[in-house]
This record gives C-alpha cells, structure tokens and sequence, in this order.
C-alpha cells in the first residue's frame, strides 16, 4: 500500500464523511421508513440507507420527484469562509444535479461565536494565532456576513432561490458550523444512481481539475498546507448546464458528482456499489495549472466537475451534447468486471484500491485516524 492509495483509502473506509453509516443507524432509519411508507405508500425513491449523492422522493398527490440533499461545508471556513460556504452550496447542489435533478431552493443555517468576539481567518485560523503574517482578523459577526454572502453568491450564479433556514451565536468553538440543504426537481425520466451498472461502459469527465481542495492529502501528511476549494460559480454554471444538456440524450446509466477525495472517491463508490471495478487515465483528466501531481489530479477537491457513465455506442451522441456548453469534457476510463479500481499517469499504475480491503489493511487505516 503506497502514500496515495493509503490517502485514498483511508478517506474511502475510515473517515466519516464517506462512512457516515458507521455513527448513524442507517437501518433504524429504513425500519422508520417503511412504516411511514404504509401511511404515504411510494412517496420515497431513495433514501439515506442507499447511501447515494441525495434523496429523491415525491409529494403525495404531486406529478414528478423531488431531490434533496444536505451539506457541510464547517472547517474549510477557519481559512477561507467566502469560498467555504459558497462551496458548500455548490456542492449540495451539485449532489442535486448529480441525482437527475435541476436545484431550485436552498436553506441554511449558520452557527458561530458571539458576534463581537474575534476571530482569525486565514492559514493560521485553526491555531488561534497568526505567525504567516497573512491572515485576518475580524470579528465573528463580520465573518458571519462573509459566509452569508459566499451563499447568496453561489444562488445567484445557479438561479437557485433562499428560502430560509437557521442562525446561533451560542458556538465557542474555533470552527464555525455552515449548513445547506437544497431542494430540486427531478429532470430525468428516473434518478440516475452513483453505483455503476455495465462493464465496457465509458467514464466521462465533465469540468477541469486543479490542485485545489487538498484536504485528503493533508490529512495523510502528502502536503504541508491545507488549500480548502475555491469556489467556481460561472464554473458551476456551466458544468450544471452542460450536464443538463447530456440529460436530454437519455443516454447516461450512472452519474456522481466530485466531491471530497475528488475523482478517487467518485470512481471508488461507484464501481464498488455496483460490484465491479474501473481502470482511468489520469493522463486524459483536463487540469487548470501547471506542475499538478498525479496525486492531485486523483484526489483533490476542485470544485464544478461530474462524473457520468456512458455506453460505448453512445458516448459520441452524449461528448457531443456536453461540449455544446463545454470544452473541458474527456473521455478517461471505462468501468470493467473486477473488484479494484486502477489509476494510471503516463502508463504507470499510481494506485489499486481495492473493493473490499483485508481485515489487516483496515486496521492499518484506522490506527493512522
């Protein structure tokens, strides 16, 4: 096991945002909604225990689905509130889009210190002194005003409505808590599912990748500095419209969007989910700056990207609708019949994550936590 498939598959099987399972009791969950279900029988199409990028369910009496997803986005606003909380936004939107849908509505709730206590924003913010001689400081309610704004911003760029949420000033620590929970409709004729459902079908790469959005490879000491995402609005507006355009074709059988530990964690969970596996050229992946590592381009953050899976005879038809919006569309794997995944970089095999890692190579993992 090298440094990065340590990275990836410490963020893929013992960090909590991808094994939420393992502190939430997904099967009470889904006993709850099977006796609600007797009271609004077929209102539920995917709930939390399919572990998908959002939900998708339907008013009773409405035509047509609805899709609902929830994010966090708290400690990347220590260093970067704007960029932090307007990702926050984009990613649960993303996670909207990524299900078949088009997001229409957010809400939001934010909990910080007491306004008029100080805070350090910037490198330095979780250590509660500046010594880089490049971070801010302000008071929490003029940070609080920062994040609002990255929010509204994203909303403005994506035409989604705020229609509420929630705000505390009752939080005394360093990391302030920002939350969006977004409300789409369905767009496509049925929710198109993270788990990969063909070998031979084409991996899809829509948006362009930097070096940004480090967090997995901070974690696992492959970087000295933590870089949150940045955020990407008129980004975000057209990987949205471009895959919104690909939805028209009627010819997309699996769909994620990139969220934490990037790429890596896109193609893990799909092939996994679907039993099977996938083989991708990160050489093929476009990038926005120079000198990026092969690392980077597998795991990090960067904001405004999908990953879609395509048949073979169709991927043409779908390239083609895609790139009526944008270039940054490449063709960079396809999904095969295995149990790992494979990652290459100039014809060299950087990382083989495995479906299902021995019992030993867990242990391992959650020792390094």
């Amino acid at each position: 096991m090298n440094k990065i498939e340590r990275a990836l598959m410490h963020g893929l099987f013992v960090h909590l945002h991808h094994n939420i399972d393992k502190v939430i009791d997904f099967k009470g969950f889904e006993e709850l909604n099977r006796q609600v279900a007797k009271v609004w029988p077929g209102a539920l199409l995917v709930g939390p225990e399919a572990n998908d990028d959002a939900a998708v369910f339907q008013l009773p009496g409405m035509n047509g689905y609805i899709v609902g997803k929830m994010e966090s986005h708290c400690s990347p606003c220590v260093p970067r509130p704007y960029d932090a909380a307007a990702t926050g936004a984009g990613g649960a939107m993303r996670d909207v889009v990524a299900m078949g849908g088009r997001p229409v509505f957010l809400l939001d709730f934010i909990g910080t210190r007491p306004l008029e206590e100080e805070v350090i924003v910037g490198p330095c913010g979780f250590s509660g002194r500046c010594t880089c001689g490049n971070c801010k400081v302000m008071t929490s309610g003029e940070r609080v005003d920062i994040m609002i704004k990255g929010i509204r911003d994203m909303c403005a760029q994506l035409d989604v409505f705020v229609v509420g949420g929630g705000f505390s000033t009752s939080f005394s620590d360093i990391v302030p808590a920002v939350v969006c929970a977004v409300i789409g409709k369905l767009v496509t004729e049925k929710p198109l599912t993270k788990p990969a459902k063909n070998p031979g079908d084409k991996l899809v790469l829509i948006g362009i990748t930097g070096n940004d959005g480090n967090d997995t490879l901070y974690r696992a000491g492959l970087v000295d500095e933590m870089r949150p995402a940045l955020a990407l609005f008129k980004e975000e507006k057209i990987a949205m419209e471009a895959i919104l355009a690909a939805f028209s074709t009627g010819k997309i059988n699996a769909c994620s969007d990139l969220g934490a530990a990037g790429l890596g964690a896109a193609v893990c969970e799909s092939a996994r989910f679907g039993s099977l596996g996938a083989r991708v050229d990160l050489t093929k992946v476009p990038v926005s700056v120079k000198d990026i590592t092969p690392e980077e381009v597998l795991i990090c953050e960067t904001q405004a990207r999908y990953l879609i899976q395509v048949s073979p005879d169709s991927v043409d038809e779908v390239v083609e609708a895609l790139r009526t919006k944008t270039e940054n569309v490449a063709v960079i794997g396809e999904i095969v019949k295995d149990d790992k995944e494979v990652f290459e970089y100039d014809g060299k095999v950087i990382a083989e994550i495995p479906n299902k890692p021995s019992r030993e190579t867990l242990e391992a993992l959650s020792k390094a936590e």
